[in-house]
Protein backbone atom coordinates (compact mmCIF):
# COMPACT_ATOMS: atom_id res chain seq x y z
CA UNK A 1 0.00 0.00 0.00
CA UNK A 2 1.12 3.53 -0.28
CA UNK A 3 2.58 5.16 2.31
CA UNK A 4 0.21 7.42 4.23
CA UNK A 5 0.34 11.20 4.95
CA UNK A 6 0.68 11.50 9.03
CA UNK A 7 -2.07 11.94 10.66
CA UNK A 8 -2.76 15.68 12.30
CA UNK A 9 -4.78 16.14 15.89
CA UNK A 10 -8.00 16.19 14.96
CA UNK A 11 -9.46 17.54 18.66
CA UNK A 12 -6.65 20.31 18.28
CA UNK A 13 -8.14 21.27 14.64
CA UNK A 14 -11.78 20.99 15.69
CA UNK A 15 -10.76 23.62 18.09
CA UNK A 16 -10.12 26.03 15.35
CA UNK A 17 -13.63 25.20 13.63
CA UNK A 18 -15.80 28.16 14.35
CA UNK A 19 -19.74 27.85 15.03
CA UNK A 20 -20.59 29.03 11.39
CA UNK A 21 -22.52 27.08 8.68
CA UNK A 22 -20.79 25.14 6.19
CA UNK A 23 -19.34 21.87 4.28
CA UNK A 24 -16.81 19.53 5.77
CA UNK A 25 -15.28 16.95 3.96
CA UNK A 26 -13.37 13.59 5.69
CA UNK A 27 -10.78 12.14 3.74
CA UNK A 28 -9.22 8.48 4.66
CA UNK A 29 -5.24 7.90 5.09
CA UNK A 30 -5.16 7.91 1.27
CA UNK A 31 -6.73 11.57 1.27
CA UNK A 32 -9.26 10.45 -1.05
CA UNK A 33 -12.67 11.75 -0.13
CA UNK A 34 -15.19 9.29 2.13
CA UNK A 35 -17.88 11.54 2.94
CA UNK A 36 -19.24 14.92 1.94
CA UNK A 37 -22.38 16.32 4.91
CA UNK A 38 -22.98 19.80 5.74
CA UNK A 39 -24.11 21.85 8.92
CA UNK A 40 -25.93 24.42 10.42
CA UNK A 41 -22.73 24.95 13.11
CA UNK A 42 -19.63 23.54 11.77
CA UNK A 43 -17.96 22.73 15.27
CA UNK A 44 -21.36 21.19 16.78
CA UNK A 45 -21.46 18.80 13.92
CA UNK A 46 -18.02 17.51 13.69
CA UNK A 47 -17.86 17.21 17.74
CA UNK A 48 -20.03 14.54 17.03
CA UNK A 49 -17.24 12.57 15.21
CA UNK A 50 -14.94 12.68 17.60
CA UNK A 51 -16.58 12.38 20.86
CA UNK A 52 -16.02 8.98 22.01
CA UNK A 53 -18.72 8.03 24.22
CA UNK A 54 -21.33 9.05 21.01
CA UNK A 55 -19.02 7.23 18.99
CA UNK A 56 -20.11 4.05 20.54
CA UNK A 57 -23.88 4.69 19.98
CA UNK A 58 -24.26 5.32 16.18
CA UNK A 59 -24.95 2.59 13.96
CA UNK A 60 -22.17 0.33 12.12
CA UNK A 61 -21.74 2.40 8.58
CA UNK A 62 -21.43 5.53 10.68
CA UNK A 63 -18.74 3.62 12.77
CA UNK A 64 -17.13 2.73 10.32
CA UNK A 65 -16.69 6.09 8.77
CA UNK A 66 -15.59 7.35 11.95
CA UNK A 67 -12.97 4.76 12.20
CA UNK A 68 -12.13 5.80 8.34
CA UNK A 69 -11.60 9.62 8.63
CA UNK A 70 -7.99 10.64 8.69
CA UNK A 71 -8.54 13.70 7.78
CA UNK A 72 -11.10 16.79 6.90
CA UNK A 73 -11.45 19.76 4.89
CA UNK A 74 -13.82 22.58 5.52
CA UNK A 75 -15.88 24.87 3.29
CA UNK A 76 -17.50 27.77 5.19
CA UNK A 77 -20.61 29.52 3.73
CA UNK A 78 -23.31 32.66 4.02
CA UNK A 79 -26.07 30.18 4.65
CA UNK A 80 -27.80 26.78 4.84
CA UNK A 81 -29.28 27.47 1.61
CA UNK A 82 -25.61 27.51 0.25
CA UNK A 83 -24.71 24.53 2.29
CA UNK A 84 -27.29 22.51 0.65
CA UNK A 85 -25.80 23.52 -3.15
CA UNK A 86 -22.29 23.13 -2.34
CA UNK A 87 -22.67 19.53 -0.44
CA UNK A 88 -24.79 18.65 -3.40
CA UNK A 89 -21.96 19.72 -5.67
CA UNK A 90 -18.78 18.43 -4.04
CA UNK A 91 -20.84 14.95 -3.78
CA UNK A 92 -21.71 14.77 -7.63
CA UNK A 93 -17.98 15.68 -8.00
CA UNK A 94 -16.51 13.14 -5.15
CA UNK A 95 -18.86 10.54 -5.28
CA UNK A 96 -17.73 9.21 -2.04
CA UNK A 97 -18.44 5.69 -0.57
CA UNK A 98 -20.23 6.65 2.56
CA UNK A 99 -22.89 9.57 0.62
CA UNK A 100 -26.02 8.26 -0.67
CA UNK A 101 -28.06 11.56 -1.51
CA UNK A 102 -26.82 13.06 -4.65
CA UNK A 103 -24.96 10.18 -6.03
CA UNK A 104 -27.19 10.00 -9.10
CA UNK A 105 -26.72 12.99 -11.58
CA UNK A 106 -29.96 15.00 -10.56
CA UNK A 107 -29.52 18.97 -10.77
CA UNK A 108 -30.99 21.32 -8.82
CA UNK A 109 -34.31 23.03 -9.98
CA UNK A 110 -34.25 26.26 -12.10
CA UNK A 111 -37.06 28.61 -12.79
CA UNK A 112 -37.29 29.34 -17.00
CA UNK A 113 -38.75 32.40 -18.03
CA UNK A 114 -38.91 33.74 -22.29
CA UNK A 115 -39.63 37.05 -22.24
CA UNK A 116 -39.42 36.66 -26.37
CA UNK A 117 -42.83 34.76 -25.93
CA UNK A 118 -45.98 36.93 -26.76
CA UNK A 119 -47.59 35.88 -22.65
CA UNK A 120 -44.47 34.10 -20.90
CA UNK A 121 -45.17 31.85 -18.45
CA UNK A 122 -42.84 30.33 -15.63
CA UNK A 123 -41.80 26.85 -15.73
CA UNK A 124 -39.24 24.21 -13.78
CA UNK A 125 -35.98 22.83 -15.59
CA UNK A 126 -33.50 21.08 -14.50
CA UNK A 127 -31.34 22.11 -17.49
CA UNK A 128 -29.93 25.46 -18.82
CA UNK A 129 -30.26 25.98 -22.25
CA UNK A 130 -28.42 28.36 -24.84
CA UNK A 131 -32.44 29.24 -25.96
CA UNK A 132 -32.19 32.93 -24.88
CA UNK A 133 -34.45 32.50 -22.08
CA UNK A 134 -34.32 33.84 -18.70
CA UNK A 135 -33.18 31.57 -15.71
CA UNK A 136 -33.17 31.68 -12.16
CA UNK A 137 -31.58 29.22 -9.59
CA UNK A 138 -30.91 26.84 -8.73
CA UNK A 139 -32.86 26.68 -5.78
CA UNK A 140 -32.15 24.07 -2.92
CA UNK A 141 -35.80 23.24 -1.34
CA UNK A 142 -37.70 22.05 -4.26
CA UNK A 143 -41.34 22.37 -2.46
CA UNK A 144 -40.77 25.78 -1.03
CA UNK A 145 -39.66 26.75 -4.72
CA UNK A 146 -43.02 25.32 -6.38
CA UNK A 147 -44.98 26.52 -3.59
CA UNK A 148 -43.65 30.06 -4.16
CA UNK A 149 -44.18 29.46 -8.43
CA UNK A 150 -47.75 29.14 -7.53
CA UNK A 151 -48.43 32.27 -5.18
CA UNK A 152 -46.52 34.07 -7.68
CA UNK A 153 -48.57 32.95 -10.50
CA UNK A 154 -51.65 33.65 -8.76
CA UNK A 155 -50.76 37.09 -6.72
CA UNK A 156 -49.77 37.94 -10.36
CA UNK A 157 -52.53 36.53 -12.26
CA UNK A 158 -49.83 35.05 -14.89
CA UNK A 159 -50.75 32.51 -16.98
CA UNK A 160 -49.84 28.86 -16.38
CA UNK A 161 -51.47 27.01 -19.83
CA UNK A 162 -49.28 25.72 -22.10
CA UNK A 163 -49.94 26.77 -25.56
CA UNK A 164 -46.82 28.92 -27.12
CA UNK A 165 -49.53 31.91 -28.38
CA UNK A 166 -53.13 31.27 -26.54
CA UNK A 167 -55.96 32.60 -28.45
CA UNK A 168 -59.78 32.75 -27.53
CA UNK A 169 -60.18 29.01 -28.36
CA UNK A 170 -57.36 28.02 -25.63
CA UNK A 171 -59.54 30.34 -23.37
CA UNK A 172 -62.82 28.24 -23.88
CA UNK A 173 -60.57 24.99 -22.53
CA UNK A 174 -59.21 26.68 -19.51
CA UNK A 175 -60.84 27.65 -16.31
CA UNK A 176 -58.04 29.87 -14.68
CA UNK A 177 -59.46 32.98 -15.35
CA UNK A 178 -63.04 32.36 -13.77
CA UNK A 179 -61.18 31.08 -10.64
CA UNK A 180 -59.17 34.35 -10.13
CA UNK A 181 -55.66 32.76 -11.02
CA UNK A 182 -55.02 34.22 -14.32
CA UNK A 183 -55.41 37.31 -15.64
CA UNK A 184 -56.48 36.11 -19.30
CA UNK A 185 -54.28 38.10 -21.34
CA UNK A 186 -55.28 36.00 -24.27
CA UNK A 187 -58.14 37.47 -24.79
CA UNK A 188 -57.47 40.77 -23.65
CA UNK A 189 -58.61 41.08 -20.30
CA UNK A 190 -55.43 43.06 -19.49
CA UNK A 191 -52.72 44.60 -22.39
CA UNK A 192 -49.87 43.15 -23.26
CA UNK A 193 -47.93 46.06 -21.54
CA UNK A 194 -49.27 45.44 -18.53
CA UNK A 195 -48.99 41.84 -18.65
CA UNK A 196 -44.70 42.15 -19.13
CA UNK A 197 -45.36 44.50 -15.58
CA UNK A 198 -46.84 41.90 -13.47
CA UNK A 199 -43.89 38.97 -15.24
CA UNK A 200 -41.14 41.80 -14.09
CA UNK A 201 -42.28 42.44 -10.78
CA UNK A 202 -42.24 38.73 -10.26
CA UNK A 203 -38.90 38.19 -11.61
CA UNK A 204 -37.90 40.81 -9.37
CA UNK A 205 -39.52 38.95 -6.42
CA UNK A 206 -37.29 35.96 -7.25
CA UNK A 207 -34.00 37.72 -7.54
CA UNK A 208 -34.32 38.74 -4.45
CA UNK A 209 -35.01 42.36 -5.14
CA UNK A 210 -38.86 42.96 -3.84
CA UNK A 211 -39.16 42.53 -0.13
CA UNK A 212 -42.57 44.39 -0.36
CA UNK A 213 -44.90 41.54 -0.72
CA UNK A 214 -42.73 39.84 1.65
CA UNK A 215 -43.77 42.41 4.12
CA UNK A 216 -47.53 42.47 3.55
CA UNK A 217 -47.97 38.59 3.93
CA UNK A 218 -45.96 39.27 7.36
CA UNK A 219 -48.63 42.19 7.95
CA UNK A 220 -51.61 39.81 6.79
CA UNK A 221 -50.39 36.74 9.22
CA UNK A 222 -50.02 39.12 12.05
CA UNK A 223 -53.52 40.34 11.63
CA UNK A 224 -55.00 37.25 11.18
CA UNK A 225 -53.02 35.65 14.33
CA UNK A 226 -54.88 38.98 16.37
CA UNK A 227 -58.64 38.51 15.18
CA UNK A 228 -57.86 34.75 16.06
CA UNK A 229 -57.69 32.88 12.66
CA UNK A 230 -54.95 30.83 14.00
CA UNK A 231 -55.67 28.69 10.76
CA UNK A 232 -54.79 30.89 8.55
CA UNK A 233 -52.22 33.03 10.16
CA UNK A 234 -50.55 29.28 9.96
CA UNK A 235 -51.00 29.03 6.41
CA UNK A 236 -49.70 32.55 5.92
CA UNK A 237 -46.63 31.55 8.03
CA UNK A 238 -45.95 28.47 6.48
CA UNK A 239 -45.93 30.60 2.96
CA UNK A 240 -43.70 33.34 4.03
CA UNK A 241 -41.44 30.67 5.30
CA UNK A 242 -41.60 28.81 1.55
CA UNK A 243 -40.89 32.22 0.25
CA UNK A 244 -38.17 33.18 2.92
CA UNK A 245 -36.21 29.78 1.57
CA UNK A 246 -36.60 30.64 -1.82
CA UNK A 247 -35.70 33.90 -2.19
CA UNK A 248 -32.75 33.86 0.16
CA UNK A 249 -29.56 35.33 -0.99
CA UNK A 250 -27.15 32.36 -2.28
CA UNK A 251 -24.03 32.03 -4.38
CA UNK A 252 -24.00 28.91 -7.19
CA UNK A 253 -21.17 26.53 -7.14
CA UNK A 254 -20.06 25.28 -10.64
CA UNK A 255 -19.09 21.65 -10.95
CA UNK A 256 -15.88 20.82 -12.60
CA UNK A 257 -13.82 23.64 -11.76
CA UNK A 258 -10.91 21.63 -10.74
CA UNK A 259 -10.30 19.35 -13.55
CA UNK A 260 -7.13 20.94 -14.70
CA UNK A 261 -4.07 19.08 -15.39
CA UNK A 262 -1.01 19.60 -13.15
CA UNK A 263 2.42 21.05 -14.44
CA UNK A 264 5.34 18.87 -13.19
CA UNK A 265 8.66 20.67 -12.46
CA UNK A 266 10.90 18.08 -14.64
CA UNK A 267 8.52 16.01 -17.14
CA UNK A 268 11.48 13.97 -18.68
CA UNK A 269 12.76 12.94 -15.08
CA UNK A 270 9.64 11.78 -14.69
CA UNK A 271 9.06 9.59 -17.97
CA UNK A 272 12.72 7.95 -16.66
CA UNK A 273 11.65 6.86 -13.62
CA UNK A 274 8.67 5.30 -14.95
CA UNK A 275 10.88 3.60 -17.05
CA UNK A 276 12.76 2.21 -14.06
CA UNK A 277 10.00 1.50 -11.99
CA UNK A 278 8.13 -0.69 -14.37
CA UNK A 279 11.47 -1.98 -16.22
CA UNK A 280 10.79 -0.51 -19.76
CA UNK A 281 13.22 -1.50 -22.58
CA UNK A 282 12.80 1.95 -23.46
CA UNK A 283 11.65 5.46 -22.12
CA UNK A 284 8.01 6.16 -22.78
CA UNK A 285 8.39 9.07 -24.44
CA UNK A 286 4.97 8.46 -26.36
CA UNK A 287 1.83 7.28 -24.04
CA UNK A 288 -1.15 6.92 -24.63
CA UNK A 289 -4.00 6.61 -22.13
CA UNK A 290 -7.58 5.31 -22.55
CA UNK A 291 -10.56 6.17 -20.40
CA UNK A 292 -14.26 4.66 -20.54
CA UNK A 293 -17.30 7.16 -19.78
CA UNK A 294 -20.96 6.17 -19.47
CA UNK A 295 -23.19 8.99 -19.30
CA UNK A 296 -26.18 7.03 -17.80
CA UNK A 297 -27.70 4.68 -20.56
CA UNK A 298 -27.69 6.78 -23.38
CA UNK A 299 -24.21 7.26 -24.46
CA UNK A 300 -20.80 5.08 -23.78
CA UNK A 301 -17.91 6.68 -24.88
CA UNK A 302 -14.09 6.62 -24.67
CA UNK A 303 -11.27 8.98 -24.53
CA UNK A 304 -7.23 7.88 -25.34
CA UNK A 305 -5.02 11.18 -24.82
CA UNK A 306 -1.28 11.19 -25.78
CA UNK A 307 1.89 12.34 -24.20
CA UNK A 308 5.22 13.04 -25.83
CA UNK A 309 8.28 13.51 -23.77
CA UNK A 310 6.05 13.77 -20.97
CA UNK A 311 3.52 16.92 -21.68
CA UNK A 312 -0.07 16.63 -23.43
CA UNK A 313 0.37 16.43 -27.20
CA UNK A 314 -3.40 17.71 -27.79
CA UNK A 315 -3.16 17.54 -31.62
CA UNK A 316 -3.36 13.38 -30.80
CA UNK A 317 -6.15 13.75 -28.94
CA UNK A 318 -8.80 11.32 -30.02
CA UNK A 319 -12.78 10.11 -28.65
CA UNK A 320 -14.81 7.50 -29.53
CA UNK A 321 -18.42 7.15 -29.56
CA UNK A 322 -19.29 2.94 -28.49
CA UNK A 323 -21.16 1.10 -31.33
CA UNK A 324 -20.96 -2.31 -30.25
CA UNK A 325 -22.16 -1.79 -26.47
CA UNK A 326 -25.87 -1.00 -25.39
CA UNK A 327 -25.70 -0.06 -21.94
CA UNK A 328 -22.63 -0.21 -19.36
CA UNK A 329 -20.02 -2.88 -19.51
CA UNK A 330 -16.31 -1.37 -19.27
CA UNK A 331 -14.56 -4.17 -20.02
CA UNK A 332 -16.21 -4.56 -23.65
CA UNK A 333 -16.02 -1.02 -24.72
CA UNK A 334 -12.27 -0.93 -23.65
CA UNK A 335 -11.76 -3.74 -26.22
CA UNK A 336 -13.46 -2.23 -28.25
CA UNK A 337 -11.81 1.40 -28.44
CA UNK A 338 -8.12 -0.30 -28.28
CA UNK A 339 -9.45 -2.42 -31.01
CA UNK A 340 -10.02 0.71 -33.11
CA UNK A 341 -7.41 2.96 -31.94
CA UNK A 342 -4.23 0.29 -32.62
CA UNK A 343 -6.06 -1.63 -36.14
CA UNK A 344 -6.07 1.96 -37.76
CA UNK A 345 -2.55 2.83 -36.72
CA UNK A 346 -0.95 -0.81 -38.58
CA UNK A 347 -3.73 -0.31 -41.19
CA UNK A 348 -2.08 3.70 -41.61
CA UNK A 349 1.49 1.75 -41.74
CA UNK A 350 0.88 -0.14 -44.30
CA UNK A 351 0.00 2.51 -46.63
CA UNK A 352 2.98 4.32 -45.46
CA UNK A 353 5.34 1.46 -45.93
CA UNK A 354 6.46 0.21 -49.82
CA UNK A 355 7.83 -2.13 -48.46
CA UNK A 356 6.74 -5.86 -49.34
CA UNK A 357 8.67 -7.02 -46.20
CA UNK A 358 6.14 -5.37 -43.79
CA UNK A 359 3.58 -8.02 -44.15
CA UNK A 360 5.84 -10.17 -43.41
CA UNK A 361 7.12 -8.54 -40.32
CA UNK A 362 5.89 -8.86 -36.69
CA UNK A 363 3.41 -5.56 -36.79
CA UNK A 364 5.75 -3.96 -33.71
CA UNK A 365 8.64 -5.36 -35.20
CA UNK A 366 7.23 -3.25 -38.92
CA UNK A 367 5.91 -0.19 -36.92
CA UNK A 368 9.50 0.65 -34.89
CA UNK A 369 11.49 0.53 -37.89
CA UNK A 370 8.73 2.92 -39.90
CA UNK A 371 9.42 5.24 -36.94
CA UNK A 372 12.47 6.24 -38.40
CA UNK A 373 11.94 6.56 -41.94
CA UNK A 374 11.29 10.28 -42.43
CA UNK A 375 9.54 9.55 -45.70
CA UNK A 376 6.48 7.41 -44.23
CA UNK A 377 5.06 10.50 -43.29
CA UNK A 378 5.22 11.58 -46.66
CA UNK A 379 3.40 8.82 -48.11
CA UNK A 380 0.61 8.88 -45.87
CA UNK A 381 -0.05 12.18 -43.40
CA UNK A 382 -2.28 9.90 -41.19
CA UNK A 383 0.52 8.05 -40.60
CA UNK A 384 0.84 7.57 -36.38
CA UNK A 385 3.82 6.02 -34.69
CA UNK A 386 2.72 3.47 -32.20
CA UNK A 387 2.98 4.59 -28.39
CA UNK A 388 6.11 3.18 -26.36
CA UNK A 389 3.49 2.64 -23.46
CA UNK A 390 -0.18 1.91 -23.17
CA UNK A 391 -2.21 3.11 -20.09
CA UNK A 392 -6.01 1.54 -19.39
CA UNK A 393 -7.82 3.72 -16.46
CA UNK A 394 -8.71 0.23 -15.04
CA UNK A 395 -7.79 -3.15 -13.19
CA UNK A 396 -7.54 -6.22 -13.90
CA UNK A 397 -10.56 -6.95 -15.81
CA UNK A 398 -10.37 -3.73 -18.52
CA UNK A 399 -6.55 -4.26 -19.11
CA UNK A 400 -6.96 -7.93 -19.52
CA UNK A 401 -9.63 -6.98 -22.24
CA UNK A 402 -6.97 -4.70 -23.90
CA UNK A 403 -4.11 -7.11 -24.07
CA UNK A 404 -6.14 -9.83 -25.82
CA UNK A 405 -7.23 -7.18 -28.17
CA UNK A 406 -3.62 -6.09 -28.95
CA UNK A 407 -2.49 -9.64 -29.17
CA UNK A 408 -5.49 -10.28 -31.63
CA UNK A 409 -3.63 -7.75 -33.80
CA UNK A 410 -0.04 -9.23 -33.21
CA UNK A 411 1.19 -6.15 -30.98
CA UNK A 412 1.79 -8.72 -28.28
CA UNK A 413 5.30 -7.48 -26.91
CA UNK A 414 3.71 -3.30 -26.65
CA UNK A 415 4.05 -2.35 -23.34
CA UNK A 416 0.74 -2.00 -21.45
CA UNK A 417 -0.65 -1.44 -17.87
CA UNK A 418 -3.81 -0.94 -15.99
CA UNK A 419 -3.88 2.60 -13.18
CA UNK A 420 -6.51 1.45 -10.64
CA UNK A 421 -7.63 4.11 -8.89
CA UNK A 422 -9.19 3.48 -5.76
CA UNK A 423 -5.70 2.99 -4.31
CA UNK A 424 -3.59 3.88 -7.80
CA UNK A 425 -2.36 0.33 -8.27
CA UNK A 426 -0.10 -0.18 -11.02
CA UNK A 427 -0.90 -3.95 -13.52
CA UNK A 428 1.08 -5.29 -15.91
CA UNK A 429 -0.07 -8.23 -17.76
CA UNK A 430 0.39 -11.76 -16.38
CA UNK A 431 1.47 -10.50 -12.86
CA UNK A 432 -1.18 -11.27 -10.01
CA UNK A 433 0.41 -8.86 -7.76
CA UNK A 434 0.29 -4.83 -8.37
CA UNK A 435 2.94 -2.40 -8.41
CA UNK A 436 2.74 0.14 -5.72
CA UNK A 437 4.56 3.20 -6.34
CA UNK A 438 4.45 5.54 -3.70
CA UNK A 439 2.53 8.75 -3.38
CA UNK A 440 5.36 10.96 -3.54
CA UNK A 441 7.15 10.04 -6.61
CA UNK A 442 7.02 11.76 -9.71
CA UNK A 443 6.59 8.57 -11.87
CA UNK A 444 2.47 8.22 -9.96
CA UNK A 445 2.01 11.88 -10.45
CA UNK A 446 3.10 11.52 -14.41
CA UNK A 447 0.48 8.47 -14.50
CA UNK A 448 -1.84 10.37 -12.91
CA UNK A 449 -1.97 13.58 -14.72
CA UNK A 450 -2.47 11.71 -18.24
CA UNK A 451 -4.98 9.65 -16.84
CA UNK A 452 -6.71 12.71 -15.20
CA UNK A 453 -6.21 14.32 -18.82
CA UNK A 454 -7.69 11.07 -20.23
CA UNK A 455 -10.69 11.70 -17.52
CA UNK A 456 -10.80 15.69 -18.99
CA UNK A 457 -11.24 14.95 -22.12
CA UNK A 458 -14.16 11.98 -21.71
CA UNK A 459 -15.75 14.68 -19.54
CA UNK A 460 -15.53 17.34 -22.54
CA UNK A 461 -17.13 14.61 -24.64
CA UNK A 462 -19.80 14.30 -22.52
CA UNK A 463 -20.71 18.01 -22.55
CA UNK A 464 -20.77 17.78 -26.21
CA UNK A 465 -23.27 15.35 -26.06
CA UNK A 466 -24.82 17.04 -23.35
CA UNK A 467 -25.19 20.09 -25.09
CA UNK A 468 -27.02 18.73 -28.11
CA UNK A 469 -29.55 16.46 -26.20
CA UNK A 470 -29.92 19.72 -24.69
CA UNK A 471 -31.01 21.36 -28.37
CA UNK A 472 -32.67 18.00 -29.34
CA UNK A 473 -35.03 18.67 -26.22
CA UNK A 474 -36.14 22.34 -26.73
CA UNK A 475 -38.73 20.27 -28.84
CA UNK A 476 -40.25 19.06 -25.74
CA UNK A 477 -41.39 22.42 -25.75
CA UNK A 478 -42.93 22.68 -28.66
CA UNK A 479 -46.62 22.41 -28.90
CA UNK A 480 -48.19 19.47 -30.80
CA UNK A 481 -45.37 18.05 -30.86
CA UNK A 482 -45.16 14.13 -28.71
CA UNK A 483 -41.69 11.70 -28.26
CA UNK A 484 -42.72 10.00 -31.49
CA UNK A 485 -42.88 13.39 -33.47
CA UNK A 486 -39.86 14.70 -32.06
CA UNK A 487 -38.06 11.23 -33.33
CA UNK A 488 -39.66 11.42 -36.39
CA UNK A 489 -38.25 15.09 -37.15
CA UNK A 490 -34.49 14.42 -35.51
CA UNK A 491 -34.86 11.09 -38.27
CA UNK A 492 -35.45 12.67 -40.69
CA UNK A 493 -33.07 15.96 -40.12
CA UNK A 494 -30.47 14.90 -38.21
CA UNK A 495 -30.69 17.51 -36.26
CA UNK A 496 -32.60 20.92 -34.68
CA UNK A 497 -30.14 23.00 -36.68
CA UNK A 498 -30.99 21.38 -40.11
CA UNK A 499 -34.82 21.22 -38.99
CA UNK A 500 -34.63 25.70 -38.31
CA UNK A 501 -33.71 25.38 -41.75
CA UNK A 502 -36.06 23.26 -43.90
CA UNK A 503 -39.32 24.72 -44.93
CA UNK A 504 -42.83 24.32 -43.25
CA UNK A 505 -43.49 22.20 -46.59
CA UNK A 506 -40.52 20.20 -46.05
CA UNK A 507 -41.40 19.52 -42.33
CA UNK A 508 -44.84 18.48 -43.15
CA UNK A 509 -43.60 16.17 -45.79
CA UNK A 510 -42.30 14.03 -42.44
CA UNK A 511 -45.00 10.67 -41.82
CA UNK A 512 -46.76 11.85 -38.84
CA UNK A 513 -46.55 15.38 -38.83
CA UNK A 514 -48.63 16.99 -41.16
CA UNK A 515 -48.96 20.92 -42.29
CA UNK A 516 -50.50 21.97 -38.86
CA UNK A 517 -47.94 20.49 -36.80
CA UNK A 518 -45.72 21.89 -39.58
CA UNK A 519 -46.44 25.52 -38.87
CA UNK A 520 -46.78 25.11 -35.02
CA UNK A 521 -42.82 23.72 -35.21
CA UNK A 522 -41.65 26.38 -37.42
CA UNK A 523 -43.36 29.17 -35.52
CA UNK A 524 -41.79 28.18 -32.19
CA UNK A 525 -38.52 27.60 -34.11
CA UNK A 526 -38.99 30.76 -35.19
CA UNK A 527 -39.38 32.43 -31.35
CA UNK A 528 -36.68 30.48 -29.87
CA UNK A 529 -33.82 32.01 -31.96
Amino acid sequence: MPAPRQKPDLMAKLRDVPHTPGVYVMRDRLNRVIYVGKARDLRKRLSNYFTPARSKLVDLKTRALIQSIWDFDLHHVRNETEALLLEGQLIKDFRPRYNISFRDDKRFLLVRIHLGDAFPRFSLTRLKKDDGARYFGPFAHSGALRTTLNWLNKRFGLRVCRPLNPDEQDYKHCSNDIIKNCAAPCIGRISPEEYRQRIEQACEFLEGKSKDLLSALEEEMQRAAARLDFEKAAELRDMVEDLRKTIIAKRTFERGARAKVVSTIDPMADVNELQELLHLERPPLVMECFDIANIGTAHCVASMVRFKNGVPDNSNYRRYRIRAVSGQNDFVSMAEVIRRRFSRILLEGAKASEDAEFSQEEPLEAMRRLEGDEDAAKKNPKFVTLPDLVIVDGGKGQLGMAVTELQRLGLHDLPIIGLAKEHEEVYKPGASDPILIPHERGALKLLQRIRDEAHRWANGYHQLLLGRRVEESILDDCPGVSQNRKAALLKAFGSVTRLRKATEEQIAAVPGIGKAVAREVREFLESRK
